[in-house]
């Protein structure tokens, strides 16, 4: 690869006092001097003679000469990428991979040429991991997809990732999505008040039915493994998921004094989780223990705090099936509402196979009982989720589609000043259809695009809900 040089002659001369002994002996291997000469030459080698010498220095296990050499090099170019990438290759054959990091980064950098970027980020990778740094070698890899020459490359930079997973003690899941929604509050899709197919006085207000805007969200997990073994795991984690909400000129003509802040969630938790081996050598399945405590907040309030603790149990079966089952226990308290202090067991299953051409189905069941203070919290919920993924593409993207079928009851429930006799009872179902374009991905990231409809039928009017929304979002290849 050609290096930039200087056009006049006198600036094409390197003049470095602390590099004349290196130059002499760069010289003098590389046969460009006599002993006589070797110091008189150390003056005068051009650019290209010393850029020259730094190679051969390289090639013949002097890399501290190479090292030398870039620096005066460096300081005629600054900006050379091929220097700095020189650089950093003898700062990993002298075993110094900090050093070596910073110049791959320099060459990454300082370069236009994908086939260098490309080789700077590899180096780059292999020097963070060299320096247990395996968070840092993670960033460097996923730069090293934005460059890869070909498909298997791709392929191969995805293996080692889950290779780099299994090596780093921290773990990281960014989720980030933008959801158009034609109701943002879960708002009825009527302004009557009917319960039990009985109208009732008034009306429901604007913000009560159903308000078209879009969801902002992120959601971000991390995990830090504190001990590991052949058959068992520590570690700690935390998610911090953030909602934000912005209404559109429709909504807000039709409930002047509501701003999307007012319907805005945080979530935040933090986690210790124990997970290990368990069963029969010949078909190992896993169990993990948690506990978990946080905060959610709504409109900008507090609306409780919670403590969790949960535990599952999954086996491994025939033809690659898999079944997980789970239960949970989570109390609330420093409420801002009665509804919110509450108990709440939960019970989970999933169960999932691969179903040939590399499809799988996935069937899971949910089931919650909550307790609150005030009785209109106090509900017992299921629900039943049925997916099916599609291993090959169809046109740019690989397609999943789900159905949700869900029951709520509530024994005691009030509107207002009245009592609902029998209480309350909801009955919901939505679709879902998910296409994930991995063609179209940069640094390992690609767009999702997710569509759900769906409704919830009520005996109070009030939750009667329509829903249809489009979420786009970035998630990860590997």
């Amino acid at each position: 690869m050609p290096i930039q040089s200087a056009t006049n002659r006198g600036r094409n001369r390197l003049v470095l006092a602390p590099l004349q002994a290196v130059l002499a002996s760069a010289a003098l291997a590389l046969g460009l001097a006599n002993a006589g000469e070797a110091e008189e030459t150390s003056h005068n080698l051009t650019l290209d003679q010393a850029y020259r010498a730094a190679i051969e220095a390289l090639r013949i296990g002097q890399p501290d000469v190479t090292v030398a050499l870039t620096y005066g090099l460096l300081q005629a170019d600054p900006k050379n990428p091929v220097f700095h990438y020189m650089q950093a290759a003898a700062y990993a054959r002298m075993n110094e991979p900090e050093e070596g990091r910073q110049a791959a980064a320099l060459a990454y950098r300082n370069s236009s040429e994908q086939g260098l970027q490309f080789q700077s980020a590899q180096l780059a990778a292999r020097l963070s991991l060299q320096a247990g740094r395996p968070t840092m070698a993670q960033f460097w890899l996923r730069r090293t997809a934005i460059h890869a020459p070909d498909e298997k490359t791709e392929e191969q930079i995805a293996r080692d990732y889950k290779q780099l997973r299994r090596i780093n003690p921290w773990a990281f899941r960014i989720r980030a999505e933008i959801k158009p929604t034609d109701n943002v509050n879960n708002g009825a899709d009527t302004a009557l008040q009917i319960i039990d197919g009985v109208p009732v006085v008034g009306q429901l207000s604007g913000s009560a039915q159903a308000l078209s805007g879009a969801y902002g969200i992120l959601d971000i997990t991390t995990a830090h493994r504190l001990r590991q073994s052949a058959d068992s795991m520590t570690s700690v984690g935390g998610r911090l998921y953030v909602q934000r909400v912005s209404l559109s000129s429709e909504a807000k003509a039709q409930a002047p004094n509501v701003t999307g802040s007012q319907f805005a969630s945080t979530y935040g938790e933090v986690s210790i989780r124990h997970a290990m081996i368990v069963g029969p050598t010949e078909n190992l399945g896993s169990a993990a223990v948690e506990a978990a405590t946080g905060t959610s907040w709504f409109g900008g309030e507090r609306s409780y705090n919670f403590a969790r603790l949960g535990g599952e149990r999954t086996w491994r079966m025939a033809a690659g099936a898999q079944l997980r089952i789970n239960a949970t226990f989570e109390t609330r308290f420093a409420e801002r509402y009665g509804t919110n202090d509450a108990n709440i067991v939960g019970f989970g299953a999933l169960y999932h196979r691969p179903v040939g051409n590399g499809d799988r189905i996935s069937v899971s069941m949910a089931y919650r009982d909550a307790r609150a203070r005030w009785f209109t919290g106090t509900y017992r919920s299921a629900s039943v989720r049925v997916s099916y993924d599609l291993g090959r593409a169809i046109g740019p993207a690989k397609l999943s589609a789900g159905l949700v079928l869900g029951y709520s009851d509530y024994p005691e429930y009030a509107v207002s000043i009245f009592n609902v006799p029998g209480g309350r009872q909801d009955k919901s179902i939505y679709g879902d259809l998910s296409l994930f374009f991995d063609e179209y991905d940069y640094a390992g990231f690609a767009p999702m695009l997710r569509v759900r409809t769906g409704k919830k039928d009520s005996n109070v009017s009030r939750f009667d809900i329509r829903e249809f929304s489009v979420s786009l979002g970035i998630e990860s290849k590997f």
